[in-house]
């Protein structure tokens, strides 16, 4: 039996969305390849870093999920099922499924650990003798995306267990020698305002990309964001019908980009090259190497092409490498300036 579920809160069209080049391309080649490992957004107060997000969730194709499941699970692919789910299929028996928005979970900052990763009631296992679970934030995400806003002031314990999800793709609670494990596969995107810290650098590293955003100075486009945003807060689904075209058009793109990109190729000689530009920046471990390929091929994916071009690791290598260059929680992120000189020597551009 299928069913399909409608998020009925309007959100602002993400192809409204005025300026911001940066944040909308790290989302956007995040949600065609989440192994890109997600997204630090930095940037100054109301500049639209939580519309964008939101925006971009309600972008993306709908997914299939096992009906009633707290995990999402996918009916079909095994590596996104819980383990009940997994049994019931293994063994040949049906499911009902649903489609539904693609999950997108805000963690608010006072979240507690056992809110995250979710809970076994031991007391049930030592009773009952079953396994117990009440299911935590990373279940909802899974299939999904997973905001957290001010992630610059979420405790740095906190921080790490997120990371680790995103990585793995897994989640692991564990109490009291009773372990029970879930798929927690989703596109961590984070945000904050420099001013109020940054992360330590070992932390900021495990971000795929790193976005910079700023205020917008000219008074033109200032007027027309604000005029934009009156429309849309007096008659949302009006407004929303206006951008519906160009919705459907970059749904579509998207999608196309995430069929496409198990086919992308890059050539040696390109790989070769980012790794050199790595290690001229001195930039610490392989993380930064494997991003840039990554979100290269994501990119050559959304611009519908099979092999990657130096002007696609051109676009991207600044939003790769920027924030693993700091070694000083004290020191201030390049804006993107070290890596273009390196990145112009070694390509010749």
């Amino acid at each position: 039996m299928n069913t399909i579920q409608n998020n009925l809160r309007p959100v602002f069209p993400f192809t409204a969305i005025v300026g911001q080049e940066e944040m909308k391309l790290s989302l956007i080649l995040n949600v065609i390849d989440p192994k890109i490992g997600g997204v630090m957004i930095m940037g100054d107060r109301g500049t639209g870093k939580s519309t964008t997000i939101r925006a971009i969730a309600n972008l993306l194709p709908e997914i299939s999920v096992v009906t009633d499941d707290p995990f999402n699970s996918d009916p079909i692919d095994f590596d996104l099922m819980s383990d009940q789910v997994k049994s019931i299929v293994s063994k040949n028996q049906s499911v009902n499924t649903s489609w539904i928005n693609v999950p997108m979970i805000d963690l608010p900052l006072g979240a507690t650990e056992d809110r995250v990763c979710g809970t076994i009631d031991i007391e049930k296992a030592l009773t009952e003798g079953v396994k117990s679970f009440e299911p935590g934030l990373l279940a909802k995400a899974n299939r999904g995306i997973l905001y957290v806003d001010e992630v610059n002031l979420l405790d740095d314990h906190l921080v790490d267990i997120l990371l680790d999800a995103a990585a793995s793709g897994w989640n692991t609670v564990e109490r009291e020698g009773i372990s029970i494990r879930h798929p927690a596969r989703f596109v961590l995107v984070g945000s904050g305002n420099p001013e109020e810290g940054e992360l330590r650098p070992q932390l900021l590293d495990r971000f795929g990309m790193h976005a910079e955003i700023r205020t917008v100075k000219d008074p033109a486009l200032r007027v027309k964001i604000v005029e934009q945003r009156g429309q849309f807060d007096y008659n949302p689904q009006a407004y929303i019908e206006q951008y519906s075209e160009k919705q459907k058009a970059l749904k579509f793109r998207i999608s196309q980009a995430q069929k496409l990109l198990p086919d992308v190729n890059i050539d040696f000689s390109l790989r070769m090259k980012i790794s050199e530009v790595c290690g001229q920046l001195d930039i610490d471990g392989l993380r930064g190497d494997i991003v840039i390929n990554r979100a290269a091929k994501a990119f050559a994916a959304y611009n519908n092409n099979l092999n990657v071009e130096i002007d696609d690791i051109k676009k991207i290598m600044v939003l790769c490498l920027r924030h693993r260059l700091r070694r000083d929680p004290l020191e201030s992120i390049d804006s993107g300036s070290k890596v273009s000189e390196v990145m112009s020597k070694v390509f010749y551009i």
